[in-house]
């Protein structure tokens, strides 16, 4: 069992549980979720494993219920809906719907291991958010079992749908608290044109961060990223592709917008990044070229996860106050004496700084942890939040009620006790 005790986040704290159920209907979990409420027994849900927040981290004696086995994937191209069960990874949603001329846009960048359930359960974002939103967005019905072991539909394949509470909203982002999703409807959009992709560098990180404000004041591109120097050396390490590792900042822009709107469209971006003194602007609507550059971008985990131990932050602020957060991680890094990389979904203010440390260090630990709390001071202090679209999960808990207030926080803890009387889904985990 010793493969379902950690997510990616790698919960220090993880613990063994008691056993684990390799579901593979609904009717599987909502038999282990009985099994487990008659014995008051904690529940861990668990998809890909890939969560950066120790959500799906075991508890001692809990049991892990697996929905990995759960692969289907079903499109309806006329309604434009895919039917798929949680186990089913990003990727192969895509695929399916690709097959049909249509896409499903939301993208994170574990996109090729990641699965449709952990990314409804924490309501992930991806590159193509700034311009067409997040999981929720697509997400119009579910199948979801609660902690008694009842199946309950919500929602259904209609675009719009006022009638009732809006639960289906209530359990994206859920984090596996409220109950287990077995089943899910995703709205598809028709494919993506093909984009046009521009990569500016930037001696200065100040002027990158007012290029994205500047950027994001006129236009909506399909792609805004930025990437700090670290994740610029970082990659070039691994890729050898020729970034520039003087640049304090890049920023990789897409545009999908029909040919001469795209056109015009990154003709704009490159005035943009000209007027706030960008050391060097290239543009391309070769799909391979620009691929190459989304690929560097997303590859910014994986590289320096190559350097040390990874605590992967996932703040964001307003737009106005990204120059502002990303300039204070600076300043925590230098205090503490510790390597944090920021990489950005930087058209809608939500960074990724990845805070490289020595495991084996205790010193250089701690340090690490204390950088990783003031991170997140910072970013509610600047009116943010401690999560765009990673959850909350086990690492970011105590931060949950200086982020939310007494009164939001209560209200919280009210949903999830009127749902899960028992407290058995989940514990540890947001709440």
């Amino acid at each position: 069992m010793a493969g379902y005790r950690w997510d990616r986040a790698n919960d220090p704290g993880a613990g063994v549980p008691l056993a684990v159920v390799r579901a593979t209907s609904t009717a599987d979990v909502q038999s282990a979720v009985r099994f487990a409420a008659r014995h008051e027994l904690a529940v861990v849900p668990r998809g890909a494993g890939t969560g950066l927040s120790g959500g799906a981290s075991a508890l001692s004696g809990c049991l892990v219920v697996s929905v990995e086995r759960m692969r289907a994937v079903e499109i309806d191209p006329a309604t434009r809906i895919a039917v798929v069960e949680p186990g089913a990874l990003n990727t192969e949603v895509k695929a399916a719907a690709a097959e049909h001329g249509l896409w499903y846009p939301p993208d994170p960048s574990s996109y090729e291991i990641c699965s449709i359930g952990g990314n409804v359960a924490t309501n992930a974002g991806g590159l193509c958010c700034v311009k067409y939103g997040v999981t929720s967005d697509y997400v119009l019905g579910m199948t979801v079992v609660l902690a008694d072991g009842t199946a309950v539909e919500l929602g259904g394949p209609r675009l719009k749908d006022a009638a009732g509470l809006s639960l289906t909203k209530l359990f994206v982002g859920s984090e596996g608290t409220l109950g287990i999703i077995t089943r899910v409807l995703l709205r598809l959009v028709p494919a993506q044109r093909p984009p046009c992709t521009l990569v500016a560098t930037f001696a200065s990180l100040d002027d990158a961060t007012r290029t994205v404000l500047d950027l994001t004041r006129t236009m909506r591109p399909a792609m805004l990223e930025l990437m700090d120097r670290t994740s610029i050396n970082a990659v070039e390490d691994v890729t050898m592709m020729g970034l520039d590792r003087t640049a304090e900042a890049m920023l990789v822009v897409q545009s999908d917008e029909p040919a001469t709107h795209g056109v015009a469209e990154i003709a704009e971006v490159t005035a943009i990044c000209q007027a706030n003194h960008s050391t060097e602007v290239f543009s391309t609507d070769d799909a391979e070229t620009g691929e190459a550059f989304v690929v560097a971008r997303r590859m910014v985990i994986p590289s320096l996860e190559r350097q040390g131990s990874l605590l992967l932050e996932d703040v964001g602020v307003p737009v106005p106050q990204l120059g502002a957060l990303v300039r204070g991680i600076e300043a925590i890094a230098e205090e503490h004496v510790i390597t944090v990389a920021v990489v950005a979904h930087a058209g809608d203010g939500n960074t990724h700084p990845l805070i490289v440390f020595d495991a084996s260090d205790p010193d250089e630990s701690a340090r690490a942890q204390a950088a990783y709390g003031q991170i997140m001071d910072l970013a509610i202090g600047l009116g943010g939040t401690i999560t765009g679209e990673h959850g909350v999960g086990r690492l970011k808990k105590d931060w949950l009620p200086a982020y939310l207030g007494p009164e939001a926080m209560d209200l919280n803890r009210r949903v999830k006790a009127a749902l899960d009387p028992q407290g058995i889904l989940n514990p540890g985990a947001v709440f």
